[in-house]
């Protein structure tokens, strides 16, 4: 490998090692919130930390691709269709707040309100139109608000198929 690879390949480690110093933390609590996995103790969000290494691993893969483009949406938004991906797969019940939602639920709720990604970005990245975003959110937060209730309609949402 020449020298000028090498230096290249250098300093794109080094920036995406920066990036994930600046960014990871607030990943990290978005994949928590996505699992609805405790956070606390340490450790115990053991699926959220699975999901953010590989969301980062696809970042870091097409981190030269990405140049120009905002990283922590890259990542973000691998983060989110890994979820869906896998939330399509398994359809457990999750313990916490967020747990009594529907995967579907759980990830609008939390790019929306979270990560205050706007309805026609949300509804872009799932391959959903916006107003089934709106829909969906409002049953999610309705669903927090009333007390002992399940969390969702009485009918899961469909995790979009049309996602990569």
């Amino acid at each position: 490998m020449s020298e000028r690879a090498e230096h290249r390949d250098r300093l794109r480690a080094q920036e995406f090692e920066a990036f994930v110093a600046g960014a990871g933390g607030r990943l990290l609590h978005t994949a928590t919130l996505l699992t609805a996995e405790p956070p606390e103790p340490p450790g115990a969000n053991v699926r959220a930390r699975r999901l953010l290494s590989a969301a980062l691993a696809r970042t870091y893969a097409d981190w030269d691709r990405s140049h120009g483009g905002d990283p922590y949406d890259l990542a973000r938004r691998e983060l989110a269709l890994r979820f869906a991906r896998e939330a399509r797969q398994h359809r457990r019940p999750r313990g916490g707040v967020l747990g009594r939602l529907t995967p579907v639920e759980r990830l609008v709720l939390v790019l929306r309100m979270y990560e205050e990604v706007d309805e026609e970005r949300t509804a872009a990245l799932l391959g959903l139109p916006a107003d089934r975003v709106r829909a969906v959110c409002a049953r999610a937060v309705a669903a927090l608000r009333s007390p002992g209730s399940r969390g969702g309609s009485a009918r899961p949402a469909p995790v979009p198929r049309g996602t990569p």
